[in-house]
């Protein structure tokens, strides 16, 4: 006689395979954050002249926020930065309020918080890794604690080396926790063609190519510079993206004119074309982080919105 109740066990279990296989097939495996400088939402979203690649290729094909908020308006760079990487510029031993090094002539600019996101992914062993542009390849084995208006490195754009877990008590160029997390910008294609890229990649371009503008940069608009720098180097990690289920996140670290930011999300799940309204700050693109690789969200962005309107359903986190 049939055992009719195995068989609808067995055709259950075979449905829950088949709906855990089209629920994984959405799932996002790497983040990409690309963080660029100093524009208003306007001036980005609607200069065709400036940014056409921004304007005519990323907005039309995948989903760009228009309320990206500026969480700290007129406080400098690396608050923001910091922002990006805790939720917060404000902690027991120290309040985040200038462009300084980690060491810096007026004293100590750092802080030994462990309340942030690399510190999250080291405890649950999610890989991690930031490409700095403007540092040497060929020095490698040095944390970037130092700024070079040589090479228009500027650590303030560099959240990691300002928490002492990851850049040392004393932050030192000798700390092994940071060497082994920070790359030269120019790695990150030799990582894709080896698809050895962390699952969290977080990508500086320089003070030229970022839209901040520096003294000794190429003549030309800092807006075009960065615009072209995108079209130049975005397309090889979109490809990588979509075949190995990544995401792309552009920021931008602060706002002017209206205090909204640009932030365009790239990928296979993303909504083509979409013009998101839901607020957001920095705070939300750390609280989706975490979803996406299933830490937990810390105190300072629990009650930001996630980025999962930009989404189709499924693909998000």
């Amino acid at each position: 006689m049939r055992d009719i109740g195995k068989t609808t066990m067995f055709i259950g279990c075979v449905g829950a395979m088949f709906a855990n296989a089209s629920a994984n097939a959405g799932s996002i495996r790497h983040v990409f954050v690309i963080a660029m400088e100093n524009r208003d939402a306007s001036v980005i979203y609607n200069s065709a002249l400036r940014a056409p690649y921004i304007h005519d290729t990323l907005l039309p094909t995948y989903a760009h926020a228009t309320n990206f908020l500026d969480e700290l308006p007129g406080l400098a760079s690396e608050p923001h930065y910091i922002w990006m990487e805790a939720g917060t510029n404000r902690f027991a031993d120290h309040t985040f309020k200038t462009d300084s090094d980690p060491i810096a002539s007026h004293g100590t600019n750092n802080t030994g918080s462990k309340d942030h996101l690399v510190s999250q992914m080291k405890a649950l062993n999610v890989s991690w890794m930031t490409y700095q542009e403007g540092l040497d390849p060929h020095r490698t084995g040095s944390c970037p604690i130092v700024s070079s208006s040589h090479t228009f490195y500027a650590a303030k754009h560099n959240p990691f080396v300002f928490f002492k877990d990851m850049s040392g008590d004393t932050p030192s160029k000798n700390n092994a926790e940071c060497v082994s997390h920070t790359k030269a910008y120019t790695e990150l294609a030799r990582d894709m063609n080896k698809d050895s890229v962390a699952s969290y990649a977080f990508i500086t371009p320089n003070l030229c190519n970022d839209m901040h503008g520096a003294p000794g940069c190429k003549k030309g608009h800092p807006i075009k510079r960065g615009d072209d720098w995108l079209k130049r180097e975005l397309p090889p990690i979109i490809e990588w993206a979509n075949k190995n289920a990544g995401v792309i996140f552009i920021t931008w670290d602060e706002g002017a004119g209206t205090n909204k930011m640009p932030f365009v999300a790239i990928g296979p799940g993303v909504k083509a074309g979409y013009s998101g309204s839901v607020f957001y700050n920095h705070g939300s693109i750390l609280k989706s982080i975490e979803e996406i690789f299933g830490l937990s969200s810390l105190p300072t962005v629990a009650k930001n919105n996630d980025l999962s309107d930009l989404f189709r359903a499924g693909y998000f986190p």
